[in-house]
């Protein structure tokens, strides 16, 4: 379990997060998974509790991610200016987030994948997934090199993680 969590964090963060800090996000929710009860002894700061829809060790890696990583948001013109401030001034983006203010959600994601998908063209491009459930957002997002897509879905779901690539999702739910 560790291995596959420190795989999968390496993978969803991009460089975002060092080695040191992904081992002890994997070590604490492979506790988590294991344990639930001795974890939340001997962390009782925790703020969890068995109303959350996630596992305690999901809810870990979720509670961990920093917000480079992890995008929450209640619209994706929020979610973009999280994902354009994570990259930093140095990237140029074509897109605007005021672009997204007044369309349809479907049409929204569809502008940011395809800037996403521009960058970093060498790795496959980002793909924005789905991670795991929704707690307090609308949106719960990860960049994923487009390259290591088929890989982060089969470590999610070894891990009991749920994980989509964000546009087809949304496609199929509108589709529905």
């Amino acid at each position: 379990m560790k291995a596959a969590l420190i795989e999968l964090i390496g993978k969803i963060s991009s460089g975002c997060l060092g080695e040191a800090d992904i081992e002890k996000i994997a070590d604490e929710a492979a506790q988590a998974y294991a344990d639930p009860t001795a974890f939340q002894a001997a962390n009782p700061d925790i703020n969890y509790d068995d109303t959350f829809p996630i596992p305690l060790g999901e809810w870990v890696v979720v509670g961990s991610l920093p917000d480079t990583v992890l995008f929450q948001a209640d619209t994706y013109v929020d979610l973009f200016e999280q994902i354009v401030a994570s990259f930093g001034p140095g990237v140029a983006f074509n897109l605007k987030p005021k672009q997204l203010a007044k369309t349809e959600a479907l049409t929204a994601l569809n502008r940011i994948q395809i800037q996403m998908s521009s960058l970093n063209k060498e790795s496959g491009g980002y793909v924005l997934m789905n991670f795991s459930q929704l707690l307090d957002d609308e949106l719960q997002m990860v960049l994923v090199y487009g390259n290591d897509v088929p890989r982060v879905l089969a470590l999610c779901a070894d891990v009991g993680i749920a994980a989509a690539p964000a546009l087809e999702a949304l496609k199929v739910a509108v589709h529905v």
